[in-house]
Formats: structure tokens, sequence, C-alpha cells
């Protein structure tokens, strides 16, 4: 188990507007030989996708040196080659080396965070070679844009960007919503305005329509305190350091203070691009997300997004069947419930395409025998 952490970042006082509060995150040195682009694949040419195009909206693409040299500004390398993961786009040379990755848009790539970090059996049989390996609910999750989250799109709008901003924490009625690192202030410019296109669960699109302005905590100096410049700069750094030790001990703990498995996807040079989830406790706040990270532990990159109840829940029951080995009884055991009890659990929650048909229609039947 690990932790998040937010080393190597300065938390600055937020900024309100109605219910949204976006808490400023600023680097004392930025990480210059890795670079984010929030330009998704608009610059690839159509005809390296032939014969299957696509089109990725709102698409990230990470861009690093093999060497630990700054990277070039987008748009100004001469000799950088744009290549991604997509193996299947060309052949790559003996002497090519990767240094370009794009990552799914944030939209698609929500469902897919619970299952792809869960270890899934060994054996496969037909229904999991088609189906069952992608693992992603058939019940629809209701996701609503941030145009949508009341306030949001004022607040991006309007809010200043601190001098060296490298992330920020969205709160919505002061409920940690996401929170966005990037590795240099150029790249969090770039991405700022894109985060109203980001999606968000039912919670915060509720407590955004629900809940009135939120109080501002502004700072109190004692005038009495100060008599000098040097009196007040260090009231002013007191006040920094109070305000960041209750952010991140309060207000952020719930992101801060749990545990996580963190799952490496990708290396990239002197950086590991991983997934993570949390150990889904009931009644508390849970986070997943990406995150790349230096070789010296440094946080690069961070994307989370908060996860509804009834994703937590999913994530419970995904959790005690790779646990327990995907074994039925042994799951159905440790949550003191009956094997048909889990299958109609599993069903409700989309994944009843995890079980063959049959299996599944049998389950099911026995289950409401049993409810009557």
């Amino acid at each position: 188990m690990q932790h998040l952490t937010f080393d190597g970042l300065q938390t600055r006082p937020g900024q309100v507007w109605g219910g949204i509060r976006l808490v400023p995150l600023v680097r004392d040195e930025p990480i210059t030989s890795l670079r984010l682009h929030p330009n998704g694949f608009s610059e690839e040419p159509a005809r390296r996708y032939e014969p299957r195009c696509c089109y990725s909206p709102h698409g990230l693409a990470a861009e690093w040196t093999d060497d630990g040299t700054a990277v070039p500004a987008l748009g100004t390398a001469l000799r950088m080659p744009s290549k991604t993961v997509r193996k299947s786009l060309r052949p790559k040379t003996k002497h090519e080396r990767r240094t370009r990755v794009h990552f799914v848009p944030h939209q698609i790539a929500l469902e897919a965070f619970l299952p792809l970090t869960f270890r899934f059996p060994a054996i496969a049989w037909k229904e999991w070679s088609t189906r069952a390996f992608r693992a992603l609910p058939r019940v629809p999750e209701n996701h609503y844009s941030g145009y949508n989250v009341e306030g949001l799109a004022d607040a991006l709008r309007i809010f200043e960007i601190h001098h060296g901003q490298c992330g920020v924490l969205l709160y919505v009625a002061d409920a940690l919503a996401a929170a966005v690192v990037t590795p240099h202030p150029d790249d969090y410019r770039a991405l700022h305005p894109t985060l109203v296109e980001d999606a968000f669960g039912e919670l915060i699109w509720r407590y955004a329509h629900l809940h009135g302005d939120i109080p501002d905590f502004r700072v109190h100096l004692d005038a009495d305190a100060v008599d000098t410049i040097a009196d007040l700069r260090a009231a002013i750094d007191t006040a920094r350091r109070d305000w960041t030790a209750f952010h991140d001990g309060v207000m952020a703990a719930g992101l801060l203070d749990a545990d996580y498995v963190f799952t490496a996807e990708y290396q990239m040079e002197r950086y590991t691009l991983q997934r993570f989830r949390p150990r889904f406790e009931p009644g508390r706040e849970a986070h997943v997300g990406e995150a790349i990270t230096a070789d010296d532990g440094r946080l690069a990159y961070l994307r989370t997004f908060r996860l509804s109840e009834s994703q937590s829940r999913r994530g419970r029951l995904l959790q005690t069947l790779a646990e327990n080995d995907w074994n039925l009884e042994a799951s159905a055991a440790t949550m003191g419930i009956v094997v048909p009890a889990l299958a109609a659990r599993l069903h409700a929650a989309g994944y009843g395409h995890l079980f063959r048909q049959d299996h599944l229609d049998h389950h099911l039947a026995a289950n409401r025998k049993g409810t009557r």
C-alpha cells in the first residue's frame, strides 16, 4: 500500500466562486524533461490511423527526453519524432526510441480505472476472451460534463493562475472533486481551460446545484506584531504554512490519507505511469486516477476522479473477488452471503457478463427463490 503525496508542491490559498473552490499547487522548480500537451491526436496525420481512423477529443500527450534535457516547446522540436504507444500504427525501427505517448480521453478512461487495476483469473474461456476481459460494467453511470457543474466554467475563466502553478485541487461545496498536477507551469496554463470538459460524478453535480456559496478562508494578520517588511514577510509565511497544514490535513485528507494500490503501466525513461485505486471502505470517499512519478519520487503528473457510492460498491465487489482469486464460494463466504446472492449483486452492478449465461441464470433463479 502506498499514499499519494504533494512532495515538491506547495499549497496556496484557494479562490472561491459560489460553491467552487480552486486550490492552486505551485512547484519550487518545474520539471522540464517531461511535458504534457492537451492536444490529443490532433497533430497526427489521419492517414497514420488507416484503416481504422479515430477521433479523440480532450486527450493529453506526454513527451519526454531520454537524457534528462528539457523538452522543447510544442511545435518547435526539429528532431523529436512523434510516436505513440499504439504499436499497430507503424513499425518501430531498430534504433528508434519512443518519446511520446497519448492518454485516453478523461471521459473514456473513467470506467476503465477500476477493472484495469484488478488481477483477473489466469484461465480464460471463450466468453472471457471475447467479452469479460474488457470488464466494463453494462450499467450506465451518470457522468456530467464540467459545463453542467454550476459555477465551474465561470470559476475557471475568472480565477487567477499563480506564478509557478502546476496543479489544482477542485472542490465543489468543499467536497474534493478532482486533483490535477502537471510537470510545468506552461502545461497547466494550457490545461486549465479544458478542465471544464472533464466528467464528474452525480455526487459532485448534485453538490453544485444543491449547495449555495461556501465561505472563503481569509488570512487575518496581527497588525500589532508587524513593524517591518521582514515582520510582514514572516507573518505571511506563517499564514501560508498554517493554511497548507489545514488544507492537506483536513480538506484533502480523504485523498492523501487513503491507502492505494498502484499498478505500473508504462515506463518513460526516468518516469513511470501508474494507475491507482483505493482500498474500498464503506462510508469513505474514494478516488481513482493516474499518476506519473519520477525516479526520485517526485509527482510529475496526477489526474483523479472521485467515485460515486455505486462505483465504490462495484470496486468493493471486484476487490473481494480478486482477493479470493475469483472463487465465488470463497468470495461469498468473505462477504457473509451465499453464492446466488453474490451473483445477483454482480449482475446488478453490471458485471453479469463475467458469468456463463446458463450459470448466471441458475444463480439468479436460486436467489429469487431464496428471497421469497
